[in-house]
């Protein structure tokens, strides 16, 4: 049987000199912050069983502090690094946004003109569906139906290929009605940049989005591909011994859940999306702003992002989670700050964790 508390003390040997000779290279954080945030991390990581946390905090523009801590990969006690890659899983969605809004700003997107528009592969519905309603989850497309959806072992070669196991099913609710989170409907909103634009999704995103915002590592999750530092993911089974995750090929949803990248990239996203270096303020602002069902009722979701608060200051963020990883990307951009977490365990919560170290840096 893996014996996690073994490994757990073994790691904290392996890799505490590591982390901590990365970390300060970079830091803008005092001492005392550092030692709080290093505590709450490895008190996780115990509590949590996880092989591997990776985080990075972005303060004033600039990223203020890195750290690495357990194995990105425990078979082969590989130690996780500050470069080690990640599933993104739903962070995909807000990047996949922010696609979208540059394209809105262009004029090349009508944020309620019919996705169709945009995206003829996805047919016709028994009401119409827009942009808007898609970014918000108020359109009614579905999400997984079977664990086999999240589990999927086919490999799609674009994405509207990845369209075809659920573009022929009826909406599940009017649009407007209800919000109904929904990791299909970013994979009709990534036809929508590839329709507008005029060029491919990744093609897209690295020019407009990751090289203004200086992510060198993210790209998609391709199964297939030799990936540089990519962590092995691993689930906890039902007696909650560490096993290795469930085989998983995310083609299926790369717009939505299908990127993979590190926590450093995630802040200069952060950073930019903050700055307004990807789209203009105004823009960010609509994005921030929760959306509405038809009745009036506020949702607590924006065009691509979470809406919240910590401390009494508005908190963007997004969450993510799928075999083999649990992310979280907030954001306080009142104060410019942002932290992102990642760990290759799933269901770990690392949102609880993310909002700890806002406030352990927060003034």
């Amino acid at each position: 049987m893996f014996n996690v508390r073994r490994v757990f003390f073994l790691l904290l040997l392996v890799t505490y000199s590591l982390t901590i000779c990365e970390a300060q290279q970079v830091s803008q954080l005092t001492p005392a912050q550092i030692g709080d945030i290093e505590k709450t991390i490895t008190t996780f990581m115990a509590e949590e069983h996880a092989p591997s946390i990776s985080v990075a905090i972005a303060k004033g523009g600039k990223i203020a502090w890195t750290g690495a801590y357990g194995f990105s990969d425990l078979e082969n006690f590989v130690p996780a690094k500050t470069s080690t890659m990640y599933r993104l899983a739903s962070i995909s969605k807000p990047i996949t946004a922010t696609a979208v809004m540059q394209l809105v700003q262009a004029g090349k997107i009508d944020l309620d003109a019919p996705a169709q528009k945009y995206c003829p592969a996805y047919p016709q519905k028994q009401w119409t569906i827009t942009t808007r309603e898609l970014l918000g989850h108020l359109a009614g497309v579905r999400h997984y139906k079977r664990d086999e959806e999240n589990h999927s072992t086919s490999h799609f070669k674009s994405i509207v290929d990845s369209l075809d196991f659920f573009k022929s099913e009826p909406l599940d609710l009017e649009p407007g009605t209800k919000f109904k989170y929904s990791t299909f409907g970013f994979s009709i909103l990534g036809c929508e940049v590839e329709g507008a634009s005029g060029t491919s999704y990744m093609d897209y995103l690295q020019r407009n989005i990751f090289q203004p915002a200086h992510m060198q590592h993210i790209r998609s999750d391709d199964t297939y591909a030799i990936i540089p530092n990519r962590a092995r993911g691993y689930r906890k089974n039902e007696s909650g011994e560490v096993v290795n995750t469930y085989l998983a090929d995310t083609s299926n949803k790369i717009p939505g859940g299908g990127l993979i990248s590190t926590p450093t990239d995630l802040a200069d996203f952060a950073i930019a999306s903050m700055q307004g270096k990807l789209v203009t303020k105004a823009t960010e602002e609509q994005m921030w702003m929760p959306q509405k069902t038809s009745d009036g009722k506020k949702t607590t979701y924006g065009l691509g992002w979470e809406i919240g608060d910590l401390q009494g200051k508005k908190k963007i963020a997004h969450s993510g989670g799928q075999p083999g990883t649990t992310t979280n990307l907030a954001m306080l951009p009142d104060l410019d700050l942002a932290v992102a977490v990642m760990c290759n365990m799933e269901d770990a919560h690392v949102r609880e964790l993310a909002d700890k170290i806002l406030e352990q840096v927060a003034p």
